[in-house]
């Protein structure tokens, strides 16, 4: 059925982290804040969103704690947008997004790219384990049920785990 939320969906990391980053304004205005952006106007200016659109995403980024909404002048009220700890977190995923991304292009194709700031050599991020060290976006990680699992959840990995199992059979 079409449009039809699924039980594992509402309890999935990626659902959770989509319900709060899912539109891609969100992401440019979070994007803005990341190259010290703050103020209504610069959000505007540089992403181009209209005035009531961008008020309800900047409400909404206030409502899910990733921003946090600062007065700055008082005659008239002015406020600024900042980052908080929550929001702050998020910047791996925008430049996972942007490194896979720019991985699509040839290196002359590239709008914006990331340095480091000491060398201003291009850097090229990967996801590692912090325990191990190793890359996890091969196939020697998966995901799987976690402790707080529905049953439906636990399903649904448990049916995968069986078909990769006896996908590497003899």
């Amino acid at each position: 059925m079409a449009g039809k939320i699924r039980l594992e969906d509402r309890e999935c990391p990626l659902s959770t982290a989509l319900g709060y980053v899912g539109e891609w304004w969100t992401m440019l205005i979070l994007h803005d804040c990341f190259d010290g952006y703050s103020r209504f106007d610069q959000f505007q200016e540089n992403i181009g969103l209209s005035s009531s659109m961008l008020t309800s995403r900047l409400r909404a980024l206030v409502g899910q704690g990733l921003l946090e909404k600062r007065q700055y002048q008082s005659n008239p009220p002015r406020h600024e947008y900042v980052l908080t700890e929550m929001g702050r977190s998020l910047r791996p995923v925008l430049v996972a997004m942007a490194a896979w991304s720019n991985s699509r292009l040839e290196p002359s194709e590239r709008a914006m790219i990331l340095v480091d700031i000491q060398t201003g050599e291009e850097v090229e991020p990967v996801l590692v384990d912090r325990a191990s060290g190793r890359r996890v976006d091969d196939q020697a990680h998966a995901f799987t049920a976690g402790p707080a699992a529905s049953p439906v959840m636990r399903d649904r990995y448990l049916a995968r785990s069986g078909q990769r199992a006896a996908a590497s059979a003899p």
